[in-house]
């Protein structure tokens, strides 16, 4: 700002960039959550029987092409993936998304979102989500970072798509 009131080209540069910043945020937001269709695919080939047989998962981003998965990285500890764990994963990760727009429509710009997803599978269901936040939220109140981190565990798609138990263990950094 300049003495006479008149603010000069960097301020009005970084005032644009905020609220354009802001805008496409919330303009992003709102078309998650307002009506767009989004689809995304996966497939799984799986060939033989269900202890001995062999299957591969590939998504439509490609950034899991023919992952091998198998009855032993499924129930067991073996190489390979498993479905539980592509559960828990989009889970952290829609969680983390979602709570980093709970954060900014709030006000805050988080440093660091670090989600852990543990899902626990008995009798053939996932039965919990459980989600394990550190997180570095500057300026932000306890109080104000437990509102926004159950709003956002109760509101990411993927909680809401979930019949398990959710439950989440935050933990703001200073």
């Amino acid at each position: 700002m300049l003495p006479n009131g008149r603010m000069n080209r960097a301020a009005i540069i970084g005032v644009m960039y905020h609220g354009i910043r802001h805008a496409t945020l919330t303009y992003l937001h709102n078309l998650i959550l307002k009506g767009t269709i989004m689809k995304r695919s996966a497939t799984a080939v799986w060939k033989g029987s269900g202890k001995e047989g062999k299957g591969v998962l590939s998504v439509q981003s490609g950034v899991l092409k023919e992952q091998p998965y198998t009855y032993v990285s499924r129930f067991e500890q073996g190489p390979g993936t498993n479905p539980e764990e592509l559960v828990a994963a989009a889970h952290a990760g829609c969680f983390a998304m979602k709570l980093s727009f709970v954060l900014g429509n709030a006000g805050y710009t988080p440093e660091r979102l670090d989600v852990t997803c543990t899902v626990n599978l008995d009798q053939g269901a996932i039965i919990e989500s459980h989600l394990e936040l550190k997180a570095k939220v500057p300026g932000i109140s306890p109080e104000k970072f437990a509102e926004c981190a159950n709003e956002a565990k109760a509101t990411c798609p993927i909680s809401k798509s979930l019949t398990a138990k959710i439950t989440l263990d935050a933990k703001l950094e200073a």
